[in-house]
């Protein structure tokens, strides 16, 4: 593994404090997990298999279910060799980005724009996503691990939405990359718009939404 991709894998989860408690469901979940590779042994850190648990109300078998099930997606996806040619053409729309600036919290900032996507392979702009969420965590100061998310609505329409899409957005976030996002804030949300992304947003994935008019 490069030294890059080295970074990129641990940015984000070195700083955490334990209780003892917790610590033993770590040491109980690496022993369900099994023999790691370097890589992946790179990525199952504490602090990720904390949140990881924290994700399963810390239940250690679910937790060790979730983690394998991730750890295969991440050796089939391969989300931290994604290039910027493979991507490009999605960038280039302006759909999804990351700025080069932090919140006050020192976490970094995606942004999406629905009403610029220019694609219509779910594949793509997953792939985009994931491009985006990697290199936000990359990016991330020591003792940060989560992320926000600026979803600009303005001029959307409901026909504009792929719930298709939708769905695979909470799929990748809520198995993949649990307890990585931090707030969802809505700008010129329709108020049509409103109790989807409240559904999705804070009883599914389970994080603060605001909605800025």
């Amino acid at each position: 593994m490069s030294e890059d991709q080295k970074k990129s894998a641990s940015k984000g989860h070195d700083e955490m404090v334990v209780s003892q408690e917790q610590q033993a469901k770590i040491t109980e979940v690496r022993e369900l997990i099994g023999q790691l590779s370097d890589k992946e042994s790179l990525y199952c850190s504490d602090a990720s298999i904390s949140r990881y648990l924290v994700s399963r109300n810390w239940n250690v078998k679910k937790t060790a279910q979730m983690l394998k099930q991730s750890l295969k997606w991440r050796k089939e996806f391969k989300p931290e060799e994604i290039r910027w040619e493979e991507v490009a053409a999605d960038a280039e729309s302006g759909s999804i980005y990351r700025p080069n600036y932090q919140d006050k919290f020192g976490r970094s900032v995606i942004v999406m724009t629905p009403r610029r996507k220019n694609s219509l392979s779910t594949e793509r702009e997953i792939k985009y996503l994931v491009q985006c969420l990697e290199n936000a965590i990359s990016n991330l100061p020591p003792q940060q691990e989560q992320v926000v998310w600026l979803v600009d609505l303005e001029g959307v329409k409901m026909s504009d939405i792929s719930f298709k899409m939708s769905r695979e957005i909470v799929h990748v976030l809520q198995n993949y990359y649990p307890r990585r996002l931090g707030l969802v804030i809505l700008f010129n949300a329709p108020a049509i718009f409103q109790p989807f992304f409240k559904y999705w947003m804070e009883g599914v994935l389970c994080f603060d939404l605001i909605d800025v008019a």
